[in-house]
């Protein structure tokens, strides 16, 4: 296999086109003899994968090379759309990907032929809305966020929002924007009411599920992200959700795929300081497991929060 080859295929995680096999003087009797041993595969007609650079186990480089494939399928006016580019941006809140599909938009689906593994859409996009991320042609956050938020249910969409907003991706004073411009497309409606409880305080998808169960209980957090002090004005730990009038913390341990186990109320010298400084205040924890019964997350009594863990 010429280097030139294998260096254009290294630039783009382990895949390049015929075209640009043959450019480098790959002839169609190389490719057969390289598909037959082994050494390269064929994810899609025209286009092929290097199997020594493309068995990396890190699902976002996999990920990456799906998206790069995909292009070089469908051409240059091609790119990554909804849920992959959501993922291809790291917005969290999503499934896990199933390693195979990927969405990408072109101008018109009656142009192309069917790719396995490639879902098409032919969403109208201005040329502001796309963009380049490591070499692979998607659309913008806020596009990316637009198309994909029709095409979730209300928890990931929310999970999605305050992803966006936690990291940066779109600012708070964009949402309004956002929402406007989705109108009029199928599915806005419902969504439409899911566009005000995005927080970009949320630091997880854990905790944007906590919330949405607190929030549907009649229970909303007072705080997201306290803080708490000692008597000399030095922070102790910042709480991931806050209920004043019941003076408890809520805590989520966040130990399955989509979020970081650091509870930052968890080690015993923060709670102790806690309980020095803020001795009526109780805390429970919250776990993806809790997620599977509400009733582990809460249980509304009238007036009275009974909040219940069962790492508490």
């Amino acid at each position: 296999m010429p280097g030139a080859a294998l260096a254009i295929a290294a630039r783009q995680y382990g895949v390049l086109s015929w075209a640009q096999a043959g450019s480098t003087g790959v002839t169609k009797s190389d490719v057969r003899r390289l598909v037959r041993n082994g050494e390269w595969g064929r994810p899609h007609t025209g286009v092929y994968s290097v199997r020594t650079l493309t068995a990396s186990p890190d699902t976002k480089t996999h990920l990456r090379t799906a998206a790069m494939a995909a292009q070089l399928a469908l051409g240059p006016n091609s790119f990554a759309g909804g849920e992959t580019a959501a993922r291809l941006w790291e917005m969290q809140g999503l499934p896990l990907w199933d390693g195979r599909t990927v969405h990408m938009v072109i101008p018109a689906l009656g142009a192309q032929r069917h790719h396995h593994r490639i879902t098409l859409h032919s969403w109208p996009t201005s040329p502001e809305e796309v963009t380049t991320l490591h070499g692979i042609r998607l659309t913008n956050p806020g596009r990316t966020l637009r198309d994909t938020l029709l095409r979730v249910d209300r928890e990931t969409a929310v999970c999605l929002m305050d992803s966006v907003l936690h990291q940066g991706l779109v600012l708070d004073d964009e949402i309004e924007e956002l929402e406007l411009a989705n109108r009029g497309r199928r599915g806005c409606v419902n969504v439409r009411r899911w566009w005000r409880l995005a927080d970009g305080r949320a630091e997880s998808p854990l905790e944007t599920r906590v919330r949405l169960i607190c929030v549907d209980g009649g229970i909303p957090p007072t705080d997201l992200q306290h803080r708490f002090l000692d008597g000399h004005g030095r922070a102790i730990g910042v709480a991931d959700f806050w209920w004043e009038e019941q003076q408890l913390i809520g805590e989520a341990d966040g130990l399955g795929p989509h979020s970081l186990p650091q509870a930052l109320l968890r080690d015993r010298e923060r709670q102790n300081a806690l309980q020095r400084w803020h001795p009526g205040v109780r805390i429970v924890r919250f776990t993806w497991q809790d997620l599977e019964h509400t009733e582990n997350v809460l249980k509304g009594q009238g007036a009275t929060l009974e909040v219940v863990s069962i790492n508490r």
